[in-house]
């Protein structure tokens, strides 16, 4: 029983961390954004960086092995279709996601390199930033999908 509690803790909790990071990353980036601050811009895009690395990540790895454990510690068919949507829902967002932190390192290096030189954000930094605005919505509701599963387990 403690070690079901002590997986099933870590699934939640890392669930929190990798949905409340994201959302929190995503604002702040955003708000950023539309303050148009260069320096402000690129200090936030290192941020967002290290923080997707650091937490987004690792608590997305963690997700798909405590929610393997906890499939097989509670005995359900891995092939239910509550399951299978929330596999297909989650692997549709980490393929929204993984281009998204190849778009924070480009908008990153961009608004850095414009921030040092005292210039302006260049045209790239504006299509990188298109990109990962409407990339981050799909990820985002596919999130919100599996949690509904995850507590409803309606199929």
């Amino acid at each position: 029983m403690l070690a079901f509690n002590l997986v099933k803790w870590i699934h939640i909790l890392s669930s929190t961390v990798l949905f409340g990071t994201g959302l929190g990353t995503a604002l702040h980036m955003w708000l950023t954004h539309k303050g148009g601050n260069v320096e402000a811009i690129a200090s936030t895009a290192r941020n967002v960086v290290r923080v997707d690395w650091a937490f987004t990540a690792t608590s997305g790895i963690m997700q798909p092995v405590t929610g393997a454990m906890l499939v097989h510690m509670l005995g359900f068919p891995p092939g239910a279709l509550w399951l299978i949507a929330s596999y297909v829902l989650y692997a549709f967002a980490f393929a929204c996601w993984a281009p998204v932190v190849w778009l924070q390192i480009r908008i990153r290096d961009v608004a850095t390199a414009a921030a040092g030189a005292g210039e302006s954000l260049p045209a790239s930094y504006y299509r990188y930033m298109r990109w990962w605005f409407w990339l981050g919505w799909p990820a985002f509701i596919a999130l919100l999908a599996v949690f509904y599963l995850m507590v409803a387990r309606p199929m």
